[in-house]
């Protein structure tokens, strides 16, 4: 996925990595959070709760962690920022899902980023129903099942 904020590139990459702004947005992040740390998660929106360890941090352009709920059903998020005439582009790429939760992780992360839109533009979080009910047909309908 790839985002347009008209935010800077330090205050993205804030909202991405500071605890007290993540749980503003997306959820409660707790542990050691520096290359190798490993942290724990809850995510208020799905209330997913999880653990992950951070593999890559250079700021403020990439960030990588590999995240999971039960040890066997790890994957990674990976995310980079640039600037592009006064905006600040982030690319969000999720490796090693199961084939048939794709379209799944594509709605959370559209609204999850949808949710850091609002956060950094200081409007209110989406309605997480109403939007899931929105995109979870498109995300269906784009998303390979496995045979």
């Amino acid at each position: 996925m790839r985002c347009r904020f008209e935010s800077d590139r330090d205050d993205v990459w804030s909202a991405l990595t500071d605890p007290l702004q993540l749980a503003s947005w997306y959820g409660k992040v707790e542990g050691d959070l520096r290359v190798g740390g490993s942290f724990t998660a809850f995510v208020l929106a799905s209330e997913w709760d999880g653990r992950g360890r951070i593999d890559v941090c250079l700021p403020p352009r990439r960030l990588e962690v590999t995240v999971w709920e039960e040890e066997s059903a790890k994957h990674i998020l990976a995310v980079e920022l640039s600037d592009e005439a006064g905006q600040t582009i982030l690319a969000l790429e999720v490796r090693g899902l199961p084939l048939d939760v794709v379209w799944a992780y594509g709605v959370g992360w559209q609204i999850h980023l949808e949710d850091l839109c609002a956060h950094l533009s200081q409007h209110g979080s989406m309605n997480l129903p109403t939007r899931w009910d929105e995109l979870e047909p498109l995300y269906r309908a784009i998303t390979v099942a496995p045979l």
